[in-house]
């Protein structure tokens, strides 16, 4: 082999010697584990008479037993229900929150810009269990300075650990923490804007108001989109916070969300067949899901560049 040639292969396989890592990486933790995820949802454990002694407890195939028995759980059901209401609460306020504080600090007149954006951002540097562990300081009547004060001037005192309000104070760990991270993409693309498409729009007489609703808005809807995109999934797949909390009330079950179930099902029932086939069913609807909104998504920039 000439050295030409040897050169030519060297330069043609350089960039699949750079994706090696990043393969193998994904092979052994993230495509391995769903592929035995998946073996595992197809069998179950057969029990032969008291369940004691050698070959008593064998593991056989199952086919879609499991799913179907998932699909017609009440508990996994009535956990999707609770996701769906908690997501209703969290994505929109999560998301108008992020879009307003970029906004504002995308201004000439903001004041303190650098402090601003890192106060913002730096709830969402505390790890969900442990905001989750301070708000819940804060729920409780018995310790938290906020009762204390309302129980002086005379108020009323809501119980947030209990009923409806349990979705707001969830929620409101969920927003606390999230909306920050949202802010800094939005806020990132908002830079990426010529100051010239400014400029022409003031020549023009537009408001600032005009400017953030026509302008800014349209402009950072890729960046909407995806941070919609993200929510979605941390949405569906909720642990934490409700884990978190559910010592401090009986308001929480250990079925409150989908994840909780498949937790509970793996590491205290036992049942990891069970478990997998609840988790594979979770990993779909989220792929569904998130697929769906990508694709409406990019049926819609189609259509307004067709315009």
């Amino acid at each position: 082999m000439t050295t030409a040639r040897r050169k030519s292969y060297g330069v043609k396989g350089a960039p699949y010697a750079f994706l090696l890592p990043a393969t193998i990486l994904f092979a052994l933790f993230f495509a391995l584990p769903i592929g035995y995820a998946f073996w595992l949802s197809l069998h179950k454990v057969k029990v032969s008479g008291l369940g004691l002694g050698a070959g008593a407890r064998k593991e056989v195939w199952a086919g879609l037993e499991n799913y179907t028995d998932a699909l017609t759980d009440n508990e996994l059901l009535d956990g999707a229900l609770r996701v769906l209401g908690y997501g209703a609460i969290v994505i929109p306020v999560m998301l108008g929150l992020a879009l307003l504080f970029a906004l504002m600090l995308d201004t000439d007149k903001v004041r303190l810009a650098p402090f601003t954006r890192l106060a913002i951002f730096l709830p969402y540097a505390i790890p969900g269990v442990v905001a989750a562990l301070l708000w819940g300081f804060l729920y409780l009547p018995d310790v938290s300075p906020f009762y204390f004060v309302l129980d002086k001037l005379g108020m009323p005192q809501p119980n947030l650990l209990d009923g409806g309000p349990l979705y707001l104070a969830l929620s409101n760990i969920a927003v606390w923490g999230g909306t920050g991270f949202n802010m800094i993409v939005i806020y990132t693309s908002l830079q990426a804007i010529p100051a010239e498409v400014y400029e022409a729009a003031k020549l023009d007489g537009a408001t600032p108001l005009q400017i953030a609703v026509k302008i800014k808005i349209p402009m950072v809807a890729p960046s909407l989109v995806l941070t919609f995109f993200f929510s979605i999934i941390a949405t569906l797949q909720v642990f934490s916070e409700p884990t978190t909390l559910k010592p401090l009330t009986n308001s929480v079950s250990t079925t409150w969300s989908p994840l909780m179930k498949v937790y509970r099902d793996a590491f205290n029932a036992g049942d990891i067949y069970a478990a997998s086939s609840e988790a594979m069913i979770i990993a779909i609807v989220t792929l569904i899901v998130s697929f769906g909104f990508l694709r409406a998504a990019n049926s819609r920039n189609k259509q307004e560049e067709a315009r």
